[in-house]
């Protein structure tokens, strides 16, 4: 194992490594004076020296004030996330391609700001798009060459150009944690001890023996070469980089400049980044990782200003993402709301879901956090709600109404179903009721799901009811109305376990939204509210989405307060509104 020194002046990479497991050691005498046995600390345990070397910790700098992001084109955004190998096969391999995207540009959003045909959106995540070892791309072997089966650099550049032309900003994966074992720079440090890029990776010569933390899973791989054995948090075939060498912390600034500058996307998804930095056992969330974050967000503030980013902490939450603000990235996802949307449509009960859109968005700064309903790693949406569409529509309702910069996962807006295995969680992309779903002119990669026939774009395209065209209207709704897209939120009382409601205010623009989550209509409800900021006055309150039974009598704000404002209206099973409200 090469030894590596750390400074302080250069906390940007500083990082962890594997600890050494306590080897056994004798038990040590006590110290005696005149007899008396006397208190001592107990002995320091003898560490094999073929274990890593420990780096020193670091003091973490005062922690900053919050503060908002300037403001950009993720004000108001909607993200979509695709998964190029499943969206739309041009050539006909069966794979995915950055034409294909292109092909479907116009689907997911025009150009044209007074169609509501096209989904609406104007930010695309795509998921791994450099040349990878397996099928979804998370493990790298060349971060500069977009993966073939994609197509070129020069496609990809085409893309970001047609896809700035319709008003849609492009973002992609950045995989930092790891690489793949087939990478250039690990197999030079496998076979060679004496190679620079030895250092570039964790080494033991033998295994410490401690496991991670995904259900014990085994984080130290024995070395095909020789008997040692490297570090991978997530498998054998993904060893983790070691930021505690310069040298990979500038290569890391090299990819970013290279995929901003040369190719032209707006931003990146930084994935695993709770994993980034090792201390011994502790495998995430390490106040090493947190500083070399902020050194990451410092140098694209300098060198690649406006250059957004969101980080992936899985099942983020408001204890577990607050460490993380607010001088690291710009937003990351939060994965208890969209626990409890699901769960509010699942159960048809709303309180846990209105405590958590309440606990982010006071908890975490700004409203500098992305709520989604589920993503690439989790079972789609629509088959945890059963296949059900109504379920669905009043999910796609919560997600687009509340605080945060939502993200939409492909396929999801037409209800797409998928359970894993992971394959089958991202299936080809179903167009049409043609044989394969209209994706692919060959044999895909994997089959689509078996309701293509019945589910998909052409026929949801054609029918107003449809979820697809719920979608629609709430991303156009949500992007073109400054309350839902970066308005404040007030959460109301209402005197019914199925029901949520709350205000979002910008300025003079303000909208009520209220979700009937139950299968049952409501009775008769009242709505209140605590002390808020709100102007006073009495308000006219008309259908911005839905059509309530009749129009719901006027609201009057005094003091702040809303007080047992009794709207007049029944809200049927499972349905909700957004209101606007004008004085």
């Amino acid at each position: 194992m090469h030894r590596i020194i750390v400074t302080l002046l250069t906390i940007s990479v500083l990082v962890a490594c594997g600890a050494p497991a306590a080897g056994p050691t004798a038990p040590a005498a006590s110290p005696t004076v005149a007899g008396t046995p006397t208190n001592s600390r107990p002995p320091t345990p003898t560490r094999d020296p073929r274990l890593p070397t420990l780096p020193p910790r670091i003091t973490p700098g005062p922690t900053a004030t919050p503060f908002p992001l300037e403001a950009g084109w993720w004000d108001g955004a909607v993200c979509y996330e695709i998964f190029v190998r499943s969206f739309y096969d041009s050539d006909g391999d069966g794979n995915g391609d950055l034409n294909g995207i292109i092909a479907k540009l116009d689907y997911l959003n025009d150009g044209d700001p007074n169609t509501t045909t096209d989904l609406g959106i104007n930010c695309i995540w795509l998921m791994p798009v450099a040349e990878a070892a397996s099928y979804h791309g998370y493990d790298t072997i060349d971060y500069y060459t977009v993966e073939r089966d994609y197509g070129t650099n020069e496609d990809f550049k085409r893309l970001v150009a047609e896809a700035e032309r319709r008003g849609i900003k492009i973002i992609i994966d950045l995989v930092l944690n790891h690489t793949s074992t087939q990478h250039p720079w690990f197999q030079e440090a496998l076979r060679d001890p004496n190679s620079p890029y030895r250092d570039w990776y964790l080494w033991s010569a033998i295994d410490p023996g401690y496991r991670g933390p995904f259900g014990n899973n085994v984080v130290w791989h024995k070395s095909p070469i020789r008997d040692e054995y490297y570090y991978g948090v997530f498998w054998g075939g993904m060893p983790d980089l070691n930021y505690r060498n310069p040298a990979v912390t500038a290569e890391a600034y090299k990819i970013a400049r290279f995929w901003v500058e040369e190719m032209g996307v707006a931003g990146f998804r930084l994935d695993a980044i709770k994993h980034l930095i090792e201390y011994y056992t502790l495998q995430e969330d390490t106040v090493e990782t947190f500083e070399w974050l902020r050194e990451f967000r410092r140098f694209l503030d300098r060198e690649l200003p406006g250059t957004f980013t969101i980080g992936e902490v899985f099942n983020g939450n408001p204890r577990t993402l607050a460490p993380y603000y607010p001088d690291q990235l710009d937003y990351y996802f939060e994965f208890e709301v969209a626990n409890q949307i699901r769960g509010a449509a699942n159960t048809g009960l709303s309180r846990l879901f209105m405590q958590a859109v309440q606990d982010a968005y006071t908890k975490l700064p700004y409203q500098r956090w992305a709520p989604f309903l589920t993503n690439h790693d989790q079972n789609r949406v629509m088959s945890v709600l059963g296949d059900d569409v109504a379920k669905a529509k009043l999910a796609a309702l919560a997600l687009l109404t509340m605080p945060g910069l939502p993200f939409i996962y492909y396929g999801e807006e037409i209800g797409m179903l998928g359970v894993k295995p992971d394959e089958r969680i991202r299936t080809p992309m179903q167009w049409t009721k043609e044989e394969f779903g209209g994706f692919s002119a060959g044999i895909p990669w994997q089959q689509p799901q078996s309701d293509y026939p019945v589910k998909n774009v052409m026929l949801q395209d054609q029918d107003p009811e449809s979820l697809l065209n719920t979608y629609r209207q709430l991303i156009h709704l949500h992007v073109n109305t400054p309350a839902l897209a970066t308005g404040d939120f007030w959460p109301l009382t209402a005197n019914g376990a199925s029901v949520a409601a709350y205000i979002r205010r910008s300025g003079e623009d303000m909208v009520l939204v209220v979700i009937n989550f139950d299968k049952v209509p409501t009775p008769p409800f009242t709505l209140s509210s605590g002390e808020s900021d709100l102007p006073a006055g009495t308000y006219q309150v008309t259908a911005l989405f839905g059509t309530p039974p009749a129009p719901p009598v006027p609201l009057t704000i005094a003091d702040g307060r809303i007080v047992e404002y009794q709207p007049g209206i029944e809200i049927p099973a499972q349905t909700g509104y957004i209101f606007r409200l004008e004085r």
